[in-house]
């Protein structure tokens, strides 16, 4: 199976972004439990206008990379992965299977507790960590996984970016909101009817709807998706030299080499010690980690499986059932968005963020060490 040079730029970039955040995190836990750890917690806090650098970075900065995520899934829709119906179905119901199992295994074993509210941190797939430990697997991995893997990592950041939207969300101030739908459909305006293709017009207006969006109570992420389908996009021969591909084409190493090492940083620096390692026997933090590592395969597996056998859909070529259950468990690597989502969930309440974030690391290391070791071990395809 042939990959096209836009999806090869994108795994590239991805892969070594991944590395890097591997880097990171290990230098900013480093830290984190060093003699150094008052001035590097306190380096975050530092003050720049109206926000410290860790909400510029996680409000500002991560609308950047919600704005790469919408423009990955644009381009999937149009010419990618989810172009084809039947050919999306398969992602969608790993996507589905992958997020509610593991909500549903947190939940659980939270219900009723103050807790309760982080069921939304094993629901999503970092896709650098993935790619980056499937670039580690070489040949053993076809191409069409590699495909599929990504197109259900980027649904399932769908999903966290709905429920970020939707159970996520502080009390909301309508008249922001309205500013912010009516600046929307201002952009959408500017593509559909009048079909401007110039891109400083959509990021003025992206500024501004970011702006917006965070005075409403919603988080400001948000706003990367909402301008990343008002951008135009031609799924013809010209898709090179439409605006949203070549915004996209220029954010992949911005967002990889800096957005998220920069995110890494500023949200992996947790005391180990311990307090934070008894934590890790709690139910929330139980729940996170079976969420990761067993209820991310499991709701991928079983999901594709009744898909599949029903007649809905049909697994990709060259890819088996056991190249599947290696999808599943490179699936459980959650970081990146898991992290965000912990922030979210346990805003108020230090000590649960600290060891949620530190069950995270840690069950995305066990669900990628066991991806890996698993597609190791399936035969190479032939003809792959």
């Amino acid at each position: 199976m042939k990959l096209s040079e836009t999806f090869n730029r994108f795994v590239r970039s991805e892969q070594l972004g991944g590395v890097l955040l591997v880097l990171c995190t290990i230098v900013s836990l480093a830290l984190a439990n060093s003699p150094l750890a008052d001035r590097w917690h306190g380096l975050w806090q530092t003050g720049l206008g109206p926000l410290s650098l860790e909400h510029w970075i996680n409000d500002a900065l991560m609308a950047v990379f919600f704005l790469m995520i919408g423009l990955e899934l644009e381009r999937g829709l149009y010419v990618g992965a989810l172009s084809k119906v039947k050919d999306a179905l398969l992602p969608v119901f790993a996507a589905v299977g992958g997020m509610v199992a593991p909500a549903l295994i947190h939940f659980a074993l939270n219900r009723g507790a103050a807790t309760e509210s982080g069921f939304g941190i094993p629901m999503a797939t970092d896709i650098a960590f993935a790619l980056a430990v499937i670039k580690l697997a070489g040949p053993r991995v076809p191409a069409a996984l590699k495909l599929f893997i990504v197109a259900f990592a980027i649904i399932d950041d769908l999903g966290a970016i709905v429920l970020i939207a939707t159970v996520y969300t502080a009390e909301i101030s309508y008249l922001w909101l309205g500013l912010a739908l009516a600046t929307w459909a201002a952009l959408i305006a500017l593509n559909r009817p009048l079909r401007v293709m110039a891109l400083w017009p959509y990021l003025v207006g992206g500024a501004f709807l970011w702006y917006c969006v965070h005075h409403a109570g919603v988080h400001a992420s948000i706003a990367g998706v909402m301008l990343a389908f008002a951008i135009p996009f031609s799924p013809r021969d010209a898709a090179e030299e439409s605006p949203s591909h070549r915004l996209e084409r220029s954010l992949h190493n911005p967002v990889a080499y800096l957005i998220l090492p920069l995110f890494a940083l500023a949200n992996t620096g947790v005391m180990i010690d311990s307090t934070s390692l008894a934590e890790l026997t709690h139910a929330n933090s139980l729940g996170i980690a079976l969420g990761l590592i067993v209820g991310k395969p499991l709701g991928v597996i079983v999901m594709c499986l009744v898909a599949v056998k029903f007649g809905v859909c049909a697994l990709p070529a060259q890819v088996r059932w056991p190249h599947m259950v290696g999808a599943g468990l490179l699936g459980g690597i959650g970081f990146t968005m898991s992290i965000f989502i912990t922030n979210l969930a346990f805003a108020d309440h230090e000590p649960l963020v600290a060891s949620s974030k530190l069950t995270v690391l840690i069950a995305s290391i066990v669900a990628g060490v066991l991806g890996f070791l698993w597609l190791r071990l399936v035969p190479v395809p032939k003809h792959s």
